[in-house]
């Protein structure tokens, strides 16, 4: 429905509009979200998030170099994640996507220009219109509230991703030194292994051994030597997945890790009230109330322009040959006859009561992985505290009373062995205690402050070659 009049002022009021339109249109920040980001990541980690200033610059390379004489702490290697892993620039990238959402729903649609030209009998009439969006602009200020706060949600995805990272790079890293270690004590039970296999064959030769006691040190010497290879590839494996979250590559990735893991601390955390703290501190709880807080702008926003969503005015004048130039203005409005909004307010409240309860189910399994978690921080430190306190002494108790034994011929060398391979087996299980306490505990933080940990049931350690010996 078209509507015109002879009203010269309204040129003026549509350039004013347009003033204000552009005036209170929206710029870019300068640091794009992510000052915000790195500080939400700094209060949950103890690091933040620095990205180099020029595309010619390594960051990675330079902290490796300055790390170069010495292991690579854990700490070290989340730092060195956070600067470079490519995963995370891509979802830093987003924030500049949604950064240019909230920048264009400040801007008002681009008015558009009418022009016509008739001509017969000798006259000719031109018209001429310029009309602008009014709801469009009307609504820049609801738009611009929905987008800021997907733009502060952009940034909770973000600090998610950082918190993610470095949980998994710290999680890394602790298998990667405890691979290490174990294929370590792997090589000991191996050289252990093949003497035994040599003194039987020399022992067998002379026939102070039978055949079969033969055959059994020389299976358990076979055995160990696969068990060797396939700790030697879970060490590599290990330390490539450490190597891949921190996006290295060539002669980076020849950095040296401790020979050891860190040692318990001496006394356990305490739970406290880490409910409460989950839900003030977990970055998936905050997103989801600010996703449930947009969609019920965005269903204001469906409310108020389900019946009209069309509504352009503009100013427009006309010439024909040998009259003066008319002026006046132009008004669009789209009839609501066929649809009125129903489906388009329909959808919209759909979509709010689904982020409602998205929002609910989040906090409720925030609550329960918080609580799951320390029951496995917990228990990870009492096993790994059992061992170190009670087995691994008892092992060295043991094998210290064999070494007394054998000094008084009261056992064969055979046993003295076996003895020894099982005091290997009890540190190797000791050393996957130690690393499933550093796995535990840092899943007990992202189940506080990132967005949950993984955590899973306690099982034993998987038996070993050296754990076969004790059948011979």
């Amino acid at each position: 429905m078209t509507t015109r009049s002879s009203f010269p002022p309204l040129r003026t009021i549509a350039a004013v509009v347009l003033a204000l339109a552009l005036s209170g249109c929206a710029t870019f920040s300068k640091d794009g979200g992510l000052d915000a980001v790195s500080a939400m990541t700094a209060e949950r980690i103890g690091q933040d998030l620095r990205l180099p200033q020029a595309a010619d610059t390594d960051p990675a390379g330079e902290e490796l170099a300055r790390l170069a004489h010495s292991p690579l702490s854990a700490d070290d290697a989340v730092r060195i994640a956070l600067l470079n892993n490519r995963g995370l620039r891509a979802s830093l990238a987003a924030l500049g996507v949604a950064e240019a959402e909230l920048v264009q729903a400040g801007r008002m649609r681009n008015p558009s220009v009418g022009f016509s030209r008739l001509s017969g009998g000798g006259e000719t009439e031109i018209e001429r219109s310029v009309m602008f969006d009014l709801v469009g602009l009307l609504s820049i200020p609801i738009r611009r509230d929905i987008e800021a706060r997907r733009f502060e949600g952009a940034k909770l995805a973000a600090a998610t991703s950082a918190v993610r990272l470095a949980a998994d790079t710290r999680k890394a890293w602790f298998n990667a030194v405890a691979a290490a270690q174990s294929a370590s004590y792997a090589e000991q039970v191996r050289e252990a292994a093949q003497a035994s296999a040599e003194l039987a064959a020399r022992m067998a030769k002379v026939g102070n051994l039978s055949a079969l006691d033969q055959a059994r040190e020389q299976a358990f010497s076979a055995e160990a030597l696969t068990q060797l290879a396939r700790a030697r590839h879970n060490a590599t494996a290990a330390r490539e997945r450490l190597i891949r979250l921190m996006g290295l590559w060539g002669s980076q990735t020849a950095f040296q890790l401790p020979a050891r893991l860190p040692e318990l601390p001496n006394a356990p955390r305490e739970p406290g009230n880490i409910e409460a703290l989950a839900m003030q501190q977990r970055l998936d709880v905050q997103l989801a109330k600010r996703d449930a807080q947009a969609t019920a702008r965005a269903l204001g926003l469906s409310q108020a322009t389900g019946f009209v969503n069309v509504l352009d005015a503009g100013y427009a004048n006309s010439s024909k040959s040998g009259a003066p130039r008319e002026n006046g203005y132009e008004i669009e409005l789209v009839l609501p006859l066929f649809d009125w909004g129903g489906a388009r307010t329909a959808k919209a409240e759909s979509i709010y009561m689904q982020s409602v309860h998205r929002a609910a189910d989040t906090a409720i399994t925030a609550r329960s992985q918080v609580r799951e978690a320390y029951s496995a921080y917990r228990t990870s430190y009492d096993v790994a505290r059992h061992y170190r306190d009670e087995i691994v002494p008892l092992r060295k108790k043991i094998s210290e009373e064999t070494l007394l034994r054998y000094n008084g011929m009261l056992m064969s060398v055979f046993e003295l062995l076996a003895d020894a391979r099982a005091q290997i087996s009890g540190v190797n299980a000791a050393i996957e205690a130690q690393r499933d306490y550093w796995f535990a505990d840092t899943d007990l933080q992202a189940a506080i402050n990132g967005s949950g940990g993984a955590t899973a049931g306690m099982a034993g350690a998987p038996a070993t070659a050296a754990e076969t010996a004790a059948e011979h």
